[in-house]
C-alpha cells in the first residue's frame, strides 16, 4: 500500500520534498503504524517537517540565513499544527520534550544524547 503525504501541507515546501522531506516522511511512516490509518500520513509528515525544520534552523551550528530560518519556522509550525490536530496529547508532549532537548543541547553547546530522528521516533512511540 502506498501512503502519500497530505498535499495541502506541502504548499510552498515543494523544493524540500525533493531535498530530504520525502525521505524523512517515508522513514517516519514506519514509526506510525500503531496509529489509525487515517492519521498515519499526517503524523509521519509532522515528524518529517519538524526534523527538517530543526535542521533548517541550524541548531548547534552557525546561524542560518533569514530566508532559511523562515522556511524552518514554516516547517515547525505546520508540523506542530499537524500534531495538535491528529496526535494524542502524550505524543504532542513527547514531541515538545524532544525539540526542547535538541534546543537545550544546542544552546549549551553540548552534544545531543541521540539524533533528532531518534528523538522524534521515540516521541511517536509515546503512550497513545
Amino acid at each position: 500500500m502506498t501512503v502519500e503525504a497530505p498535499t495541502r501541507e506541502l504548499d510552498r515546501l515543494e523544493e524540500l520534498w525533493a531535498d530530504g522531506l520525502s525521505d524523512a516522511f517515508h522513514t517516519y511512516l514506519e514509526s506510525v503504524q500503531d496509529f489509525g490509518l487515517d492519521v498515519q500520513p499526517q503524523l509521519a509528515l509532522a515528524a518529517a517537517l519538524i526534523e527538517i525544520g530543526v535542521r533548517l534552523q541550524g541548531l548547534g551550528t552557525r546561524a542560518a540565513p533569514p530566508t532559511t530560518l523562515l522556511v524552518g519556522d514554516l516547517c515547525l509550525s505546520r508540523g506542530s499544527r499537524l500534531l495538535a490536530d491528529h496526535a494524542p496529547l502524550a505524543v504532542q508532549v513527547a514531541f515538545a520534550r524532544a525539540i526542547e532537548s535538541v534546543a537545550a543541547a544546542a544552546a549549551s553547546d553540548r552534544p545531543l544524547p541521540a539524533t533528532t530522528r531518534q528523538l522524534l521516533q521515540g516521541a511517536l512511540g509515546a503512550s497513545h
